[in-house]
């Protein structure tokens, strides 16, 4: 076999450095990272994941979301109402709604010879359209404090500090902190007769006719939803109008707010409406609408 001379070999040796050279240009292409990736080298460029959406993604039907025997008891109907009148007031009116996933709300009217009373419940949900910087929740409780701002209470604090230990016991005192010294008690305006018993009173125990019922006020309160206020607003006496009485308690439940509002109108002018019972009713309706919502 005659061997080739080396003119013959060249083409075929440049040929070869040719197709070398362009494997190695398409591997200088491709990246180190895997197929699919897209990482970013620059500082800061990861970028946080947005919050969660909210627990609540609807409402309830409002007009439904009160239970009948509540109804009854905070909107007694008169024993003359015909059965169809009665069934309609207890069905209640739907507020106007464009959004019904956003805002919802119901309100009842009735009316009995000793007062007037109504009811409203209202349900809002919360979205916030920057989860990046803001969740619902966030949103929600923004709203919620604007309402307590508007209802001038104060913003929950921390619980205030136990009262010292009773008199004669110092040894209940923390270390370095005596024992309170007792307020010297004012002597009573109508000190009891000579002829009393050391210690008895000077008047039986119990309220002093004539004295003005108890007013509860406004306040925080707690233990409803993840944070409730309760606004109590009494109207002004008139000559010829009785008081009415407005209780407003406004909760929130992670990303909904839900508003109950309970107002009292006596018939009789002078009549004021007890504070204790619009309040325990009001705040009773809204405890089984948050029970409701967690359902």
């Amino acid at each position: 076999m005659q061997r080739k001379s080396v003119r013959e070999l060249l083409p075929g040796i440049a040929m070869l450095t040719a197709l070398a050279a362009g494997v190695t240009g398409l591997t200088g292409c491709t990246g180190g990272s895997g197929a699919g990736t897209t990482n970013d080298d620059k500082p800061g460029g990861t970028v946080a994941a947005p919050a969660q959406p909210g627990k609540y993604r609807s409402l309830p039907a409002p007009c439904k979301a009160v239970d009948g025997k509540q109804l009854k008891a905070m909107l007694p109907a008169a024993d003359s109402l015909p059965p169809a009148e009665r069934d309609q007031l207890y069905a209640g009116v739907a507020a106007a709604s464009y959004d019904g996933d956003r805002r919802v709300g119901c309100r009842w009217t009735a009316q009995s010879a000793e007062d007037t009373r109504l009811l409203s419940v209202g349900f809002e949900r919360v979205v916030s359209y920057d989860r990046a910087t803001a969740s619902d929740d966030d949103k929600a409780r923004q709203v919620f404090v604007r309402q307590l701002t508007d209802a001038k209470l104060p913003f929950p604090g921390p619980a205030p500090a136990p009262t010292g230990s009773p008199t004669g016991s110092p040894a209940g005192s923390p270390a370095g902190n005596p024992a309170p010294t007792p307020t010297p008690t004012p002597p009573a305006a109508n000190p009891a007769p000579s002829g009393s018993p050391a210690g008895s009173p000077a008047s039986p125990a119990g309220p002093t006719p004539g004295a003005s019922p108890t007013e509860l006020g406004s306040r925080v309160l707690a233990g409803l939803g993840n944070e409730a206020f309760l606004d109590d607003k009494l109207s002004a006496a008139g000559a010829t109008a009785a008081q009415a009485r407005t209780v407003r308690i406004v909760f929130r439940t992670s990303n909904v707010i839900v508003t109950v509002e309970y107002s009292v109108q006596p018939s009789l002018p002078g009549a004021v409406p007890p504070s204790t019972e619009t309040q325990d009713r009001a705040r009773q309706l809204a405890v089984s609408l948050a029970e409701r919502l967690n359902e």
